[in-house]
């Protein structure tokens, strides 16, 4: 019992430190709120109001029906310039793409002889540049196809595709960023709370007066542990209800109870993570530095941003000792396709294995560390 109480009011202290910290708890506010929202409805490669010109040097029927092809939301309407305009327009950032109609396109087309239509391209919007190329590209041949056709439908093919998408109907972007966004930030944060705790003591001296009560190291580390963990879980389960299902309107498929142990299984890995790294650091500039290393390959390599399996077999290997690999499948698997624990339960084992593993390193590490204070 004297173990345990000690556990809890080491963390009530952690707490009580966290609360007089203003920034820490403005960063936790924002990443669970602005930086999800914006996420899920910022999402870079959606073509959404997309600035076009069109130079239209035919002034043919053909060439109008080009121009009005082009409407929102994938692209703002077209402005009509003239050719001397096209240059300092796209110099000056106002279109991303322009469309240079060229003269006597209507009549060429009609006589069977091959035109060209030229496409200028702002490339340093890269996301809208990619996608948006495609788009106008199908969005020019289908109104040049349709008008020497001389009608407007769609031709019928011997075999009729059924497209049939589940688990996201409509296709809605803004349901992926929102869910994978509260899945990357838990990670981030529970090794920044944690880490800067034990710096932040550290810097102010208070570790020393830890060394001389009648407490063991293992308590210490499990009460940073659990009031970390339980911040950035509390934090993570508001955001889920009244961020995603709220403002965003994300239908949630699955348990929530059910991901939120899921997520406390990975903060007691990667809080233990957080502390391991907070021993290496001698400062607080350090361990943002190797917060950059750490923090990055886990978000990019674990799923979330790409499927693991368009990644090396090298990669994928070494991921799966990441608890951020388990905690995105888990993750996808319970809030999107509405599994159950009898489908989720071996990323919920490797999650406990691998935390396990990492709290008895940073466990050592943390013993050494306090060896050489003292």
């Amino acid at each position: 019992m004297r173990w345990l109480t000690n556990i809890y009011r080491l963390g009530i202290k952690e707490l009580w430190s966290l609360a007089r910290d203003p920034m820490m708890l403005i960063l936790i506010v924002y990443t669970f709120t602005v930086s999800v929202y914006t996420s899920a409805s910022a999402m870079p490669e959606t073509l959404h109001n997309a600035p076009i010109a069109i130079v239209d040097e035919d002034g043919s029927p053909l060439a109008q029906r080009i121009i009005t092809a082009f409407y929102p939301p994938q692209f703002t309407h077209p402005q009509l310039i003239t050719l001397g305009e096209m240059d300092a327009g796209m110099d000056s950032g106002r279109y991303t793409f322009v469309l240079n109609i060229p003269p006597n396109m209507q009549r060429d087309v009609l006589a069977g002889r091959p035109t060209a239509i030229q496409l200028n391209v702002d490339a340093t919007r890269m996301s809208q540049a990619f996608t948006g190329s495609g788009y106008i590209q199908q969005i020019v041949m289908g109104e040049v196809n349709e008008f020497v056709m001389r009608y407007r439908g769609g031709s019928s093919l011997p075999v009729d595709l059924a497209l049939r998408a589940r688990f996201n109907p409509s296709l809605e972007k803004m349901w992926f960023g929102g869910l994978m966004q509260i899945i990357n930030n838990v990670t981030m944060l529970s090794i920044i709370l944690t880490g800067a705790a034990l710096i932040r003591e550290r810097e102010h001296g208070t570790i020393e007066h830890l060394l001389v009560m009648p407490v063991t190291p293992t308590e210490i580390m499990l009460a940073k542990v659990w009031s970390m963990g339980l911040v950035v879980l509390v934090a993570a389960g508001v955001s889920l209800n009244f961020v995603v299902r709220g403002l965003l309107h994300v239908p949630v498929e699955g348990s929530v109870p059910l991901f939120l142990a899921g997520a406390a299984l990975c903060l007691f890995a990667t809080t233990s993570m957080g502390i391991f790294m907070a021993t290496v650091a001698r400062s607080m500039p350090q361990f943002a530095m190797l917060l950059i290393l750490i923090l990055i390959p886990l978000q990019l390599l674990s799923g979330g941003t790409t499927p693991r399996e368009s990644m090396p077999t090298l990669v994928r290997d070494l991921m799966q000792a990441a608890p951020t690999t388990h905690f995105v499948e888990l993750g996808q698997s319970i809030l999107y396709r509405g599994a159950g624990l009898s489908v989720v339960w071996k990323q919920f084992l490797a999650l406990l294995v691998i935390g396990s593993v990492l709290f008895w390193l940073s466990l050592r590490r943390f013993r050494k560390a306090i060896g050489q204070m003292a």
